[in-house]
């Protein structure tokens, strides 16, 4: 059987087809506009018929014929009246576009629960934004809302204050963090646990405003990020909060991300990093996900305090140096960095005296990543050596000048134990997981804009470059690719970022070694650390 064409229009697909519908509705629209005075005339007429019809229905019987007599008189002393009948049109036309006009309520204001909401916040800032010898007090007890928060609140669909603008007095210490501080606790608590607010003070025109901000994306994972050489990416922030946005694959999808860039090098004015968080908060995988970009155009020193493993995929590879876990090989490891500093220091100034560029292997930036310091300086005071961290002063202090960059990673109750050169040296600080706003401003020198929240997912913090601002922080997903608890797609992206080498499973020794050899452990050559000294000339 032969197949029947389709019909033209099918043929053409269904571009016309919209196309027409789009014109008919803009038509349609632009009628309605026009007519609207005719449409409302109308619908007023037929509401006054309405009510003319249902009067006569409830008018008795016995009165119908006074009420007809009424009206004939009404419409002829209209007729016999000059101008009467344009009047009497007039008057109906005006009757009945009244009648007929649109006169649906609009729902302002908040309802019933939104009202008791403000109302109870009201209350409870009243001891915070009134003295006693003021005339006309803004906020007294039992007062009106209204005069203090105006029209600026917005609530979800859970009723819930998503957003309010609170109208203090002029004479509130609006400039200390303490007066700050005990307000914004009051609308954190009165507005709702368990989300994340921000506060933004308007301190010339009294104004406060709290937003709720939504949470930072999980899903951005371990990849190549579009950055400059030295830029690094420390994770992501809001949007809004960086002048900048990088392209990202976010699922299976590539969106625009604001990230938190961290400048390293000569011209860094924070070379150094500080990572402080909680058991699970995501520290080694900050460390991580800054060793794999690293790897892109430098060389990279491990040093794993706790010696849990979690930097094994990275043995072998190219540009990884050394990772250390134990006590002899990271003071080993830290000392050949110490020299390796100072060598690229005079190196440097000797090409500089002589009027050449600086040698290639003192531009290629070093990075020395050190993961718990605080249990090796455990272990090296039990056995009587030296802190590991002593021997990070030289880095720490000529790193910048030398393309030696330090990132150390600790405990949050473990701080105490970092020595005054750590502390002072690393200005670029993070910290990540559940803390509350004393212990963030311990760390970052100062309190944030918004209230953390008690229960975050890993990799969810704060950041500081030196004295900017404080922002909030999610770390790209970057977990062990050997745990067996990570996810493949994880596994794979982290996989695809290491240079190229052979991992350590790749090293093992053949079948044929005898079984003492194989399960003897590998000794740690520190002689590959150890380069020629560099020539002045280049």
């Amino acid at each position: 059987m032969a197949r029947r064409p389709l019909p033209r229009i099918l043929q053409r697909g269904s571009a016309s087809i919209t196309r027409s519908r789009e014109i008919a509705r803009t038509a349609a629209d632009n009628a309605t506009d026009v007519l609207h005075p005719l449409i409302t005339v109308t619908r007023g007429l037929r509401l006054l018929a309405g009510a003319g019809r249902q009067k006569w229905a409830a008018t008795p019987r016995g009165r119908r014929g006074h009420v007809l007599f009424l009206v004939a008189a009404c419409v002829l002393v209209v007729a016999l009246i000059p101008y009467g009948p344009l009047l009497a049109l007039i008057s109906v036309m005006g009757a009945a576009a009244w009648r007929g006009r649109d006169n649906t309520a609009v729902k302002t204001g908040p309802d019933e629960d939104g009202t008791a909401r403000l109302q109870a916040l009201y209350e409870a800032l009243v001891p915070h934004f009134s003295v006693a010898d003021d005339p006309g007090p803004l906020f007294s007890h039992g007062g009106d809302w209204e005069k203090a928060f105006g029209t600026s609140y917005a609530f979800d669909g859970d009723g819930r204050l998503t957003r309010l603008q609170v109208h203090y007095p002029a004479y509130f210490t609006d400039g200390d963090p303490a007066s700050r501080a005990r307000v914004e606790q009051v609308l954190h608590a009165k507005s709702g646990r368990g989300r994340e607010y921000h506060f933004t003070w308007d301190e010339e025109s009294n104004h406060l405003l709290m937003t709720v901000l939504a949470a930072l994306p999980t899903t951005i994972a371990a990849q190549r990020f579009v950055t400059a050489p030295g830029e690094t990416v420390l994770g992501f922030t809001d949007a809004g909060a960086v002048p900048r946005t990088v392209p990202v694959e976010d699922g299976d999808g590539t969106r625009d991300a604001s990230p938190v860039i961290w400048r390293t090098g000569a011209r860094s004015t924070e070379p150094h990093l500080l990572i402080a968080g909680h058991p699970g908060s995501g520290s080694t995988t900050l460390v991580r996900s800054l060793a794999l970009q690293a790897l892109q155009h430098g060389d990279v020193l491990v040093v794993d305090g706790a010696g849990t493993g979690e930097y094994g995929f990275l043995t072998g590879r190219d540009g990884v140096l050394a990772v250390e876990c134990g006590l002899a090989g990271a003071l080993a490891t830290l000392e050949w960095a110490a020299h390796e500093t100072e060598r690229r220091l005079i190196a440097a100034n000797r090409a500089r005296q002589a009027g050449h560029p600086e040698p290639e292997d003192v531009r290629r930036p070093l990075w020395i990543l050190l993961d718990r310091p605080s249990a090796l300086g455990h272990l090296a005071a039990a056995d009587g050596r030296q802190d590991p961290q002593e021997l990070l002063q030289v880095p720490l202090r000529h790193g910048r000048a030398a393309g030696v960059t330090v990132v150390v990673a600790d405990q949050l109750d473990s701080l105490d134990a970092l020595t005054e050169t750590v502390r002072t040296h690393t200005r670029a600080r993070t910290v990540l997981g559940p803390a509350d706003r004393e212990q963030v401003e311990a760390v970052l020198g100062t309190r944030p804009h918004t209230t953390p929240t008690p229960d975050v997912p890993p990799g969810r913090g704060y950041a500081r470059l030196g004295t900017g601002p404080v922002l909030r922080l999610q770390v790209p997903a970057t977990p062990d690719p050997y745990d067996d608890a990570t996810s493949e797609s994880h596994r794979q992206a982290v996989l695809d970022l290491l240079p190229g080498g052979a991992p350590a499973v790749e090293q093992a020794a053949p079948e044929a070694v005898a079984p003492e050899a194989v399960a003897a452990p590998v000794p740690v050559h520190t002689d590959q650390l150890i380069g020629t000294p560099a020539v002045a000339e280049g």
